[in-house]
């Protein structure tokens, strides 16, 4: 018998039991399965009216008969609605002005974060008015992040106004080794300004994906604090701050869900200039190798059985026929075009 697992898409255990009872059994009638399940029949028939209302079961070729939906679909679906819910709950929290002073009071949220920066209190949602607090508050939380920043960004437009106020911070993080993953719609690839970005963030070890179908903005720090806009269509409405294990938790779920149904696009996101590199000879190559696996110059200088000056010197050419300007950033050409 299995728990409710789907609880976290809103759907009840008598619902599971159902929705799970058509996989195993499907196109079969929907009579007396409250036998079969050892459930009330009113909370059956309340549970496949609810199903069906959510498009996870529909009438099959005769009308007693039900069809589950393709359990891929449904989950997306029920992803979908899920996260429409979150919106509108939290939307409702922060109408509640005596909730927010009671939140805020508690957890002195923003006046602790600010006296005491990279402290993130455990629990409350704040409110952002305007560009310039989220502005600030995304630059923050930037400069504090010490795991990891996740994002879903469907908005084109909006990210290319971000990518030079970001940037620099962003690039900061990852040399201190923040990981960095970020989900964007197909359509950015085609966009020069925010496609040399990615290509850029992807150069300094970030990873980028697209997806044809993507949720709203979110965007986790450290899977302790997520930032959303108030309103999923429009950030210039505000956005809302988000604390609290049980919801951060939800919403990074939600971006692994996006992440893991995203695609790849680092050979459609290299430089045009990328394609014209000049192939390597046996020697250049092996100077890559060694470099890209010993750690000190004076170690790769004595696997290749030269001086560290003609070492360091031979590294010197590999670098500038690839047109890279460190290291890190030869390794990850020469990983692109296979040599690695």
């Amino acid at each position: 018998m299995h728990s409710n697992e789907m609880a976290v898409f809103g759907v009840s255990e008598p619902e599971e039991k159902v929705y799970r009872h058509f996989l195993r059994h499907p196109e079969t009638s929907g009579q007396g399965i409250h036998l079969v399940l050892g459930e009330d029949e009113e909370t059956v028939a309340d549970a496949v009216e609810r199903l069906v209302r959510l498009h996870l079961l529909r009438p099959g070729d005769r009308p007693e008969d039900l069809v589950p939906a393709d359990p891929e679909l449904a989950v997306a679906r029920l992803t979908e609605l899920r996260l429409r819910d979150m919106y509108q709950e939290i939307q409702r929290i922060t109408q509640s002005h005596h909730v927010l002073a009671e939140l805020r009071a508690e957890s002195a949220a923003r006046d602790h974060a600010r006296s005491a920066p990279g402290s993130f209190t455990e629990q409350g949602v704040e409110e952002l008015d305007g560009r310039e607090e989220l502005r600030g508050r995304m630059e923050d939380l930037v400069f504090f992040a010490r795991e990891e920043i996740v994002s879903v960004e469907p908005g084109i437009h909006l990210m290319a106004e971000q990518v030079g106020q970001a940037q620099g911070l962003e690039w900061r993080a990852l040399r201190r080794g923040v990981s960095r993953r970020l989900v964007v719609p197909r359509a950015a690839l085609h966009h020069q300004p925010v496609a040399g970005y990615l290509r850029e963030l992807m150069a300094r070890g970030g990873r980028v994906r697209v997806a044809t179908e993507m949720s709203d903005q979110v965007v986790v720090y450290d899977r302790r604090v997520a930032l959303m806009p108030q309103d999923p269509k429009n950030i210039e409405h505000g956005a809302l701050l988000v604390r609290g294990r049980a919801l951060v938790s939800t919403l990074l779920g939600l971006f692994e869900k996006v992440w893991e149904q995203a695609e790849d696009v680092t050979v459609e996101l290299r430089d045009p200039a990328e394609s014209q590199l000049p192939e390597l000879s046996e020697a250049e190559l092996r100077v890559l190798h060694v470099m890209c696996v010993v750690g000190k110059d004076e170690t790769g200088a004595r696997d290749l059985g030269v001086s560290v000056r003609t070492y360091r010197r031979h590294v010197a050419d590999v670098m500038r026929r690839l047109g890279a300007s460190t290291r890190a950033q030869a390794a990850l050409l020469a990983r692109e075009r296979g040599w690695l």
